[in-house]
């Protein structure tokens, strides 16, 4: 079948006449601020960022997060605003299940769901029942993705630009270039599919979590089928679970991050309240993994760095915390630097720091969690500066503020610091190589960036 969908010209100029307007208006308007001594209109600002749907406001968001990279201002409205696109429409997702299936598609199905369950900034998720009867999940992406990507990140570098002219303090090309090829690579579902196998061998045996399988015969480049997952959204569950059921969801999401990164060296880069749903069986509680398309594979080195420096600040280390850093990619690093990037990672990882049962935080709200770290770090960053983030902070960065976040919604009380060290049970570089290599080749993956 001839893909007539590729980095179009046209799709991307129409992308550009979009979003081009909007984001240009809100740069203008920070720079005359900056320049006049104004502060912007932070509801006026968050409603225009809010007609940025799609894959910029997906990058922006995981970006926001970030001290320094992106505007105070622009960051703070970003990481506001919901990534939710509206909807196909039942004429639009016919004839994309023709392009991916061919005219006969319905035959492929007892039944098809017009509507879809879930819309995202990529595309959306429609329920099936196959021939054989199971129930399956199908991801469709949304016409043009490929172009609107391209252009939507041109955008995004723009906006970064614009912060180094502001201010310097942070080198975000490299960080912006491994965003640019995560956000690539979740344009092909079938990279999606075995980043789903990857999971599937690297957590298949747990009892608290499920793996949907790939149905590849019904799965393309743009169109991925997964087996159905009956579950509860997290944040519904929240509301009515005990604190014990809340706990036993907190260890399964824990154990779904952590443990893939400390015994293989991967990491699932997007840990949204929507990628997961809880299920039970009797009374257990455990947890269902539903989006693979932000994955991240690290090379074991980088690995042993962040473990190292976890460590480090455990035991006070200053020196072992700077040669951690140099394993993660930082360089050219002084003391400033070094302890103005330390009170960061203390913020980061501070629940797994102390071990006692606790919550993440306390009377902080969700969406204000890590903002006053935040400033201080942009304040120390302007001092000391520049820095240049290296690509593998990026993932790292968002997984462990997301994964806190969500531990916020749950109002978890852990002991987090065992929770980890039994996630690290038996590390060392070596063995992450040599497992992570068994792995990969299992699966078949292979990078696609040779970066990483």
């Amino acid at each position: 079948m001839t893909d007539d969908e590729r980095n179009r010209f046209g799709a991307r100029a129409a992308r550009y006449a979009a979003v081009g307007a909007q984001a240009g208006g809100v740069a203008a308007r920070l720079v005359a601020g900056r320049l006049l001594g104004r502060d912007p209109d932070p509801k006026k600002l968050a409603a225009t960022l809010g007609g940025l749907k799609g894959p910029l406001m997906k990058a922006g968001q995981f970006l926001a997060t970030i001290p320094e990279i992106l505007p105070e201002e622009y960051a703070e409205a970003l990481a506001e605003l919901q990534s939710e696109a509206p909807p196909m429409g039942a004429a639009f997702v016919a004839r994309r299940m023709t392009s991916e299936l061919g005219p006969d598609w319905r035959r492929r199905f007892q039944t098809f769901e017009m509507k879809p369950t879930f819309a995202a900034s990529l595309g959306q998720v429609h329920r099936a029942t196959t021939l054989d009867g199971a129930e399956v999940a199908l991801k469709l992406q949304y016409p043009d993705m490929a172009s609107a990507v391209e252009a939507d990140l041109a955008q995004l570098d723009w906006a970064i630009a614009l912060q180094r002219r502001l201010n310097g303090s942070v080198d975000a090309s490299d960080a912006y270039a491994e965003l640019a090829t995560r956000l690539r690579e979740e344009l092909d579902y079938r990279r999606e599919a075995q980043n789903a196998a990857l999971y599937g061998v690297m957590l298949g045996g747990r009892d608290d979590l499920r793996i949907p399988a790939v149905r590849a015969e019904l799965s393309t480049g743009r169109l991925l089928a997964l087996s159905w997952l009956d579950g509860e959204k997290l944040l519904s569950f929240k509301d009515h679970a005990s604190q014990d059921e809340r706990n036993a969801a907190t260890r399964a999401i824990f154990m779904a991050w952590w443990r893939p990164f400390a015994q293989f060296g991967v990491i699932h880069g997007d840990p949204h309240l929507g990628n997961y749903t809880i299920f039970r069986d009797g009374e257990a509680v455990g947890v269902n993994l539903l989006d693979y398309g932000c994955i991240r594979v690290f090379p074991p080195v980088v690995v042993g760095g962040i473990i190292r420096l976890y460590r480090a600040l455990r035991d006070g280390d200053g020196a072992s915390a700077a040669q951690a850093y140099g394993e993660w990619g930082f360089e050219n690093l002084n003391p400033d630097l070094i302890e103005a990037l330390s009170f960061w990672a203390r913020f980061l990882l501070g629940p797994l720091l102390d071990d006692r049962v606790r919550a993440v935080a306390e009377d902080v709200a969700v969406g204000a969690y890590g903002r006053a770290e935040a400033k201080e770090v942009r304040r120390r960053l302007r001092q000391f500066g520049p820095v240049r983030l290296p690509r593998a902070f990026v993932f790292m960065h968002r997984a462990a503020l997301g994964l806190s976040g969500a531990f916020l919604h749950l109002r978890a009380q852990m002991n987090f610091h065992r929770l980890f060290e039994e996630a690290l049970a038996d590390f060392s570089v070596e063995s992450v190589a040599k497992r992570q290599q068994a792995l990969l080749e299992q699966v078949g993956w292979t990078p696609s960036d040779p970066r990483g």
